[in-house]
């Protein structure tokens, strides 16, 4: 089996932390959604490229690399990948630590001080995480768990569903069961 890795779940689950993991041990490129999705703009993650440039960006990159790890949602927009995936990944914590961990993600990025009431970034904060709190309750209009699992539906290849809490280490043990590989993913990293 070749390494064409797709990780998604939840904003905030960890398919960016586990994308960059696998691909340091595989040793093949790692490419995020999240570079695709969004344009570069002076505020980072607040201007979208349109769906045609964000796909044919996201095609050309997974055509010009044999092999690699992608991670992040692109459900509804890079459909066309599907049939370059070897194996998908599906990520899932619960919605408390998982709220925690884009809380601390936002302080990190933007400074605590522009999240405060008043502060440069507190609306778009406010916003994102309205949003991002309702992913395991709203339907398949928006990025959620019914729209993920409506789409894992349709997946023709192997699927892996890591639902708990867990390092990635562990996270990467699991993966590494599934590809069989000779050395742990945890060595040499």
């Amino acid at each position: 089996m070749g390494q064409r890795i797709h990780i998604f779940g939840a904003s905030g689950v960890g398919t960016t932390t586990l994308g960059r993991f696998l691909s340091k041990r595989l040793d093949v490129p790692h490419l995020d959604t999240d570079d695709y999705f969004w344009a570069e703009s002076v505020i980072p993650y607040t201007q979208k490229r349109e769906v045609k440039e964000r796909a044919e960006l996201l095609e050309s990159d997974l055509k010009r690399f044999p092999n690699w790890v992608l991670s992040g949602s692109l459900c509804g927009w890079g459909d066309f990948a599907i049939p370059l995936f070897e194996m998908v990944i599906f990520l899932w914590i619960p919605r408390e630590l998982r709220m925690s961990r884009l809380h601390q993600r936002e302080i990190n990025r933007y400074g605590p001080e522009a999240l405060l009431p008043g502060g440069w970034f507190h609306e778009n904060h406010e916003a994102f995480m309205a949003w991002a709190s309702t992913y395991d309750s709203a339907g398949a209009d928006m990025r959620s768990r019914v729209l993920h699992e409506q789409w894992m539906n349709e997946l023709p290849c192997k699927l892996i569903r890591l639902e708990e809490a867990c390092s990635v280490e562990e996270l990467a043990t699991r993966v590494e069961h599934e590809l069989n590989l000779e050395q742990p993913l945890v060595d040499g990293i």
